[in-house]
């Protein structure tokens, strides 16, 4: 008899599933079943089904969005690049294992439109890493460390769409998905040429003049 809290249960039995499944074929009779309980006792955790697979992955896969928060109030002493590294290594392996849970969604129309609607309810939604980085971006802009005209919003957009591309280009021939801390630092590295501040001219030295 597994001894884990009841919550801890029902959040693993929905992730496994989920990834196995898929997040349209899931339900929550299934999940419950899976953690040893009630649906009933599920909802005593989790209104929804949309709401447990918010937890799954805030909980159960790597934390993107809790790395997003933290740097934006305090981005740290590393460089800018090395946060961006970090952001796009969380971010590659997030997207990598939440692809194969959300994408059934997509073919059910009608269950896609009821999770959209309560993700919007619950105040979710895959456009919060987005928010998030572009927040983060945006606090090193203040803080001097990009160039003044740096466009965050379009860098988030550029980060975390090539992350989110490199789970679904190879989802089908995972054996052939580029090494994701390669990855994270080529990415990191290419952006940083359109957001860093220009480096300051040289000093011209004047020629050395021989004491009389």
């Amino acid at each position: 008899m597994d001894q884990k809290p009841t919550r801890t249960r029902i959040i693993d039995a929905a992730r496994d599933l989920m990834r196995t499944a898929g997040l349209a074929r899931t339900t929550t009779k299934q999940i419950a079943r899976a953690a040893g309980c009630s649906e009933a006792a599920l909802y005593k955790h989790f209104a929804s089904k949309e709401e447990l697979f918010v937890t799954v992955l805030g909980e159960r896969l790597p934390g993107l969005g809790r790395l997003l928060g933290a740097l934006a109030v305090d981005p740290g002493e590393r460089t800018v690049e090395e946060n961006l590294t970090e952001i796009a290594r969380h971010a590659a392996l997030f997207y990598e294992e939440s692809f194969p849970i959300a994408a059934s969604l997509y073919a059910e129309p009608r269950l896609k439109a009821r999770h959209e609607q309560v993700m919007r309810e619950i105040g979710a939604g895959p456009h919060l890493p987005i928010e998030g980085l572009d927040a983060y971006l945006r606090a090193e802009r203040d803080h001097g460390r990009l160039r003044d005209d740096a466009d965050t919003r379009a860098a988030a957009s550029l980060l975390l769409g090539a992350c989110a591309h490199r789970a679904f280009a190879y989802d089908a021939a995972p054996e052939l998905r580029p090494p994701v801390d390669a990855f994270a630092a080529g990415l990191a590295r290419t952006l940083m040429g359109g957001l860093s501040r220009p480096a300051p001219p040289a000093s011209r030295r004047s020629p050395t003049t021989a004491s009389p």
